[in-house]
């Protein structure tokens, strides 16, 4: 008499029992699943930042393969394309992001960004001008001003650059963008000026202290700034100074640099030298 109650007892302790495995079974994919996208996060950001940059792009090939409908995979493999020095390709990943549903304003200022890079200014320009004027980020008029120079529209370049040093922390690189616009455009103490500013904020950048040196040494100001150098980097600045003198036709002070520069290298500088003897090869023949 009690065996239907025991059957009954024994089938609710299995449906229980197997409720309860099924709702293991779910909680342990569920947390698998979430270390798996921390896990990826994390590798993501490493291919991102220091992983080598081809290895970098071809993950991203990869996973994008894998999960085609991932934009974040997308942004991964485009900005690697960047880093691996690649943009025309990075372009037309940029412009599957930015056709999508989750396409940013963000997104179309790195288009815009790696038509910079591919050299297609007209490109770039056309993609700024679909941002609208809210948008307003440090890359976004960085790029504005970068546009506005190749333009030749100086007084929007310098309007641009201001508005980007204000946008950002690290203002040595726009504070020598905008430097090198105005050498370009013949203003060589304002050049200066901005040079010298942005070795203050980072005194280890040599590409500003050569542009710094080229600025002054157009007014002809032939000695050596006073910043941060190394031996090999004063005998190279002092290389860039006699170059610029003697195209000035200062023939003698250029010699004197380069004489100097040679002196200076802890090693051989064998473009000062080499420059040296067809100088004083020049002057004997002539």
């Amino acid at each position: 008499m009690r065996h239907p109650l025991l059957i009954s007892l024994c089938i609710a302790g299995t449906t229980v029992l197997s409720a309860c495995q099924k709702s293991s079974d779910a909680d342990v994919k569920r947390a698998i699943e979430s270390v798996n996208v921390i896990d990826e996060t994390n590798l993501n950001d490493v291919m991102l930042t220091v992983a080598d940059p081809n290895e970098a792009v071809a993950y991203f090939a990869r996973t994008a393969e894998q999960h085609p409908d991932r934009i974040d995979i997308k942004r991964g493999l485009a900005k690697s394309l960047i880093r691996a020095k690649k943009p025309l390709e990075a372009t037309k990943v940029w412009q599957m992001v930015v056709t999508s549903t989750e396409g940013t304003n963000e997104d179309r200022v790195s288009l815009a960004d790696a038509y910079i890079r591919s050299n297609e200014w007209v490109k770039a320009e056309e993609t700024l001008n679909m941002i609208p004027p809210t948008h307003e980020t440090f890359d976004r008029y960085r790029l504005e001003a970068m546009v506005a120079d190749a333009n030749k529209k100086w007084q929007k370049a310098d309007s641009f650059y201001d508005t980007a040093f204000g946008l950002t922390t690290r203002p040595s690189g726009v504070l020598n963008n905008w430097g090198y616009s105005k050498l370009t455009r013949g203003d060589y103490p304002g050049a200066e000026k901005l040079f010298g500013e942005a070795l203050t904020y980072d005194s280890s950048n040599f590409t500003t202290k050569n542009n710094l040196v080229l600025a002054r040494a157009a007014q002809r100001k032939y000695d050596m700034p006073i910043v941060p150098m190394t031996q090999q980097e004063r005998a190279e600045l002092l290389y860039t100074a006699a170059l610029t003198a003697i195209k000035q036709g200062d023939v003698t002070i250029g010699k004197g640099l380069l004489e100097d520069a040679v002196e200076t290298s802890p090693r051989h500088f064998e473009q000062a030298a080499r420059a040296l003897e067809t100088l004083n090869r020049s002057v004997t023949n002539g």
